[in-house]
């Protein structure tokens, strides 16, 4: 594996371990909660991500320990704010989504741990209903540890790329076109069928249900033929796949998860 990939995994068991008893109100989310749903697959380009993505469920947190304390006793620095924290490195991204954030623009307001810690960002509702525990070990053989935390779940993983593709889609300084690879590794990975009934079921969630919505119009425009999620995959992808067969994959897998999510709620 990548050496960046590893030391990634490494400092997520670092964030993990500091953060102690809190670790009941996160969840894994990003790249690494995705390749341990999906792997490799079939795509020319490996598994690859330099840090991690931390969401937090701010009716799940305890008094103790406090966020910046435990993050800053390992070690961790507050390198951009709000939200993300750095080691030998290697950022770890704490986010809590928008609903559940509290008043203000980005930083997420969580009472006693303050507005710095973590910030605010859409479409990660979904992330926390559709989640289950695994254990994370590490990715070098002299490092035992091997922690139990909640990982989101290709639903919920879904409809957060969609909301950072559609919300970027107009700004070209943001784009992110290995998120438009992500959706096809999900979309390759898993069986859309079963895919589409949780999608469908977020939808009817008190705490989902508005950022899954909101994630189907946004899914439908986005991986068209012309959409900017495809286009997205095909800048991630230039150069070491046949872009048409590429893209029109996508659309057609793009049509079966939809009519698998079914009428909307």
């Amino acid at each position: 594996m990548d050496p960046e990939y590893v030391a990634a995994r490494r400092v997520l068991l670092d964030a993990l371990e500091s953060l102690g008893a809190q670790r009941q109100a996160v969840v894994l989310v990003g790249a690494q909660a995705l390749y341990l749903h999906v792997g490799e697959g079939d795509l020319a380009i490996a598994p690859f991500t330099t840090d991690a993505d931390l969401v937090i469920h701010p009716r799940l947190l305890d008094d103790e320990p406090l966020i910046a304390e435990a993050l800053g006793s390992r070690g961790f620095r507050l390198s951009i704010t709000p939200g993300t924290w750095s080691l030998h490195g290697v950022q770890v991204d704490l986010m809590v989504p928008a609903s559940l954030g509290g008043s203000g623009r980005r930083g997420a307001r969580l009472g006693l741990y303050g507005a710095e810690v973590a910030r605010k960002t859409a479409g990660l509702e979904a992330a926390l209903v559709d989640c289950a525990l695994h254990t994370l070990g590490a990715l070098e053989g002299d490092d035992p540890r091997r922690i139990g935390v909640r990982v989101a779940g290709p639903a919920g993983l879904l409809v957060a790329k969609v909301h950072k593709l559609a919300e970027r889609a107009s700004a070209p300084a943001r784009w992110a076109p290995k998120d438009g690879l992500d959706v096809l590794r999900i979309l390759r990975g898993c069986d859309l069928t079963v895919l589409g009934g949780r999608l469908s079921e977020l939808e009817r969630d008190p705490i989902a249900w508005a950022s899954a919505q909101q994630a189907r119009s946004d899914f439908a425009h986005l991986f068209t033929r012309r959409g900017h999620g495809i286009a997205m995959l095909l800048r991630a992808t230039a150069g070491l796949d046949d872009a048409e067969i590429l893209a029109a994959s996508c659309e057609v897998l793009a049509k079966q998860l939809l009519a698998a999510w079914g009428p909307a709620s």
